[in-house]
Formats: C-alpha cells, sequence, structure tokens
C-alpha cells in the first residue's frame, strides 16, 4: 500500500492560501505563551530581592534514584537559602506521590532538612500532579493566600500566572541552570504547556485530588510566630 505523500497548491492562490494559514497557525501557538510573559512581567524577583513571604512553594521536579533531581536540588537550594535568610517562615513541597516507590515530597523534605530548613517548618503536599493542581491545592487545601514559587526560569512563569488564577498572590523567583539539553527540552515543552495553562485559567478545572483542608501550613506559621515572640 502506498502512502500518499501531499501535494503543494498549484495555483498561486492556493500556495498564497497555504502560507497565510501556516503563519496564522504560528500565531495562535504563540499567543498563551504571549501570555504567560506579558500577565507575569512584574511578578518574577530574584532571591535577593523577592519580598518576604511567609510561605515559599517548591514545585516537584522529579527524582533521580529516590533523591532530588539536579534541577529539584537548584529549587531546594533556593528555598532552603531563603528561609536561612529570614525571608520566608514555611516552604511548601508539591509533588507526585502517585505510587509508593515514588515519593517527590518526602525525598523534598528530606533535602530540605539536609540543607538547614527545621522538619516542623515543611508542609508536604503527595497531589502536585501538576502545576495547576499544585496552585488550586496550595489555597484550597493549605489555605495559602500569598507565596513565593521557586521553580526554573523557563517554567516560573507558567507557576506565577497558574498560582495567580489559583487565587494566591504570587512571587516567582526563577533558578538559573546551565542550558543543557534537559533545559532545552524544558524550554520547548513550555511552548506547549502554555496552551493547557491558558485551558486551565479558562475552565478551572479540579485537581486530580482535591479532598479536605489540611492545618499544615497554619500550624507551621503558627509555630513560626510563636518562636520568633520568644526569641523577640
Amino acid at each position: 500500500m502506498k502512502i500518499r505523500r501531499p501535494r503543494l497548491p498549484r495555483t498561486r492562490t492556493g500556495r498564497r492560501r497555504l502560507v497565510q494559514g501556516v503563519m496564522a497557525g504560528c500565531v495562535l501557538a504563540l499567543l498563551p505563551v504571549t501570555w504567560l510573559y506579558v500577565s507575569t512581567a512584574d511578578r518574577l524577583r530574584t532571591a535577593a530581592d523577592v519580598p518576604r513571604t511567609d510561605v515559599a512553594v517548591v514545585f516537584g521536579a522529579g527524582l533521580w534514584d529516590g533523591e532530588p533531581s539536579p534541577y529539584l536540588a537548584h529549587r531546594l537550594d533556593a528555598a532552603a537559602k531563603l528561609y536561612r535568610e529570614g525571608r520566608i517562615k514555611v516552604v511548601l513541597v508539591t509533588g507526585d506521590n502517585s505510587r509508593k516507590d515514588y515519593d517527590e515530597p518526602d525525598a523534598m523534605r528530606t533535602y530540605l532538612t539536609e540543607h538547614g530548613v527545621p522538619a516542623k517548618r515543611i508542609v508536604s503536599d503527595y497531589a502536585g500532579f501538576d502545576t495547576w493542581d499544585s496552585c488550586v491545592r496550595a489555597k484550597k487545601i493549605f489555605g495559602v493566600d500569598r507565596a513565593v514559587l521557586i521553580s526554573q526560569g523557563f517554567h516560573i512563569r507558567r507557576a506565577v500566572a497558574l498560582c495567580e488564577a489559583a487565587g494566591v498572590e504570587s512571587y516567582g523567583v526563577g533558578v538559573e541552570d546551565k542550558h543543557d539539553a534537559t533545559w532545552y527540552y524544558g524550554g520547548t515543552r513550555e511552548v506547549l504547556a502554555a496552551g493547557k495553562a491558558a485551558l486551565d485559567v479558562l475552565f478551572e478545572p479540579n485537581p486530580q485530588f482535591l479532598g479536605r483542608k489540611e492545618p499544615g501550613v497554619t500550624k507551621a506559621l503558627a509555630a513560626a510566630t510563636g518562636q520568633t515572640r520568644r526569641s523577640g
């Protein structure tokens, strides 16, 4: 069975319409990316100038043999630095724990405690299966109204836009990494993910798992406030 190759239009009008159709498709594909850049322009900060905020949210980025991947480790390093500098009080780690042999939040918690963040200042979200789920759960389940979001530069705009849409006043800290194959893959993937983000904001789907409210962040903040008063 022969597969016929598509034929280009033979007429000038047909070729012009084809080019116009391709250009229109490119514009439509780039609209979500443009929206992300415009809507988050005033929400990106560095670790040095991000406003003092009670809560930081760190998004999962994969495990290697049960340990945080280098990209995830860099996110956690930034969170630990902000905590040591007193710019945040509590870290909400959100990631995938969809099966017993894969637990991003616990690996993130262990890494943070090894880098100077007390366990009682870390709250785990085990159902952060994607960025939208993490943002909605931060608001609806953990009661986070304002947060510093920590991720790689190619992802942070989408994280900020989605958390803002979910009702979390957000500032994004983009962690810099070397531009290796993973970085370029992540950047390319974001072009496609921007389209899904636009749909998430438009239709506001419920996360895969929602459940009842959890007091972890509230308790951690209360404990942090009490410690500050006693030390003062």
